[in-house]
């Protein structure tokens, strides 16, 4: 009986490896411009084959992974927030045109 314990365990871990590459191969899909669903497929289809194949794919222009990278949260080709010069003046800009 010690025997089917053990293969209950090991078909345990071996679902959640199977689902983690599901939700790894999603992430990257999506992060690539792909999108989730493709991923998804994939991942639960090739098992960890899948994410190294997302892993692989070019990102598309404009994608996240492009933009913001693997991981990241922030924009890094956001520009700095510019403040119009005023000419140096304390009044506001609607005050000074009257």
């Amino acid at each position: 009986m010690t025997v089917f314990g053990l293969i209950g365990a090991t078909a345990l871990w071996l679902t959640f490896a199977w689902l983690l590459s599901a939700i790894l191969a999603s992430y990257l899909s999506d992060r690539k411009g792909y999108g989730e669903r493709p991923g998804l497929a994939s991942g639960l289809l090739l098992n960890l084959l899948g994410v190294l194949v997302w892993l692989v794919i070019p990102a598309k222009e404009g994608s996240l992974w492009k933009r913001v990278g693997p991981w990241g949260k922030t924009v890094k080709d956001r520009p700095a927030p510019s403040r119009a010069d005023d000419g140096g003046g304390t009044e506001p800009p609607a005050a000074a045109a009257s």
